[in-house]
């Protein structure tokens, strides 16, 4: 992406004679795209989800500051799943430190 000097509009890319330009379709500005204008693409590869099989792993999720209603420690895991239809919020999970008591929350 190159954004147009002259008034801020978002260029978009187009190919004439075996050469690529970044044109601004309100000013008509064309430049051509050179590798100190390059854009580079980085393909970010999708980790695995974390799943909980008898406390395995736990240790690995993000810990926050929440109350535990059964043993009064005020330290939990913590983690998210989409638990219903897409267009309602993710339903989020809490693990005790203490004394692996587990619940969740709705918003």
């Amino acid at each position: 992406m190159k954004i147009c000097e002259k008034c801020g509009t978002l260029m978009i890319l187009q190919k004439e004679d075996n050469k690529l330009y970044f044109v601004c379709k309100k000013c008509k500005i064309k430049i051509e795209m050179k590798k100190s204008n390059c854009i580079l693409k980085q393909t970010i590869k999708k980790q695995k989800p974390l799943i909980l099989k008898n406390n395995e792993n736990i240790e690995q999720l993000p810990k926050t500051k929440k109350k535990c209603e059964k043993c009064g420690n005020n330290e939990v895991y913590w983690w998210s799943r989409q638990t219903r239809a897409s267009d309602e919020p993710e339903t989020r999970f809490y693990r005790c430190t203490k004394c692996r008591q587990t619940w969740r929350e709705y918003s």
